[in-house]
């Protein structure tokens, strides 16, 4: 069983914010906001843009990719820090 301190939640909590928000909250609201789903603008016979997305698929990614960054930034935390003494003997309690 590991224990999970204060860092180690707000790593879950925001990499999983960034990435909740960037793929489904936006997709949610692309949606609601209508046609075209396309993450290009719509162009007409003439090339004339007659529809674009509500959301940038450049803001969508950076969202994504940060939390992905989040990630790796815990992950980098994880490597550096040592771990306590008592999880890294592996030894078990025996209780009465």
């Amino acid at each position: 069983m590991t224990n999970t301190d204060i860092i180690d939640k707000a790593a879950m909590a925001l990499s999983a914010g960034l990435m909740l928000l960037g793929i489904v909250g936006m997709g949610i609201l692309e949606i609601l906001a209508g046609q075209p789903y396309s993450p290009v603008p719509v162009t007409n016979e003439a090339g004339e843009v007659v529809a674009t997305p509500l959301i940038s698929p450049q803001i969508r990614t950076g969202l994504v990719l940060a939390g992905i960054a989040v990630l790796g930034l815990y992950a980098a935390y994880k490597i550096v820090v040592p771990m306590p003494e008592d999880e890294r003997t592996g030894h078990e309690t025996v209780a009465d």
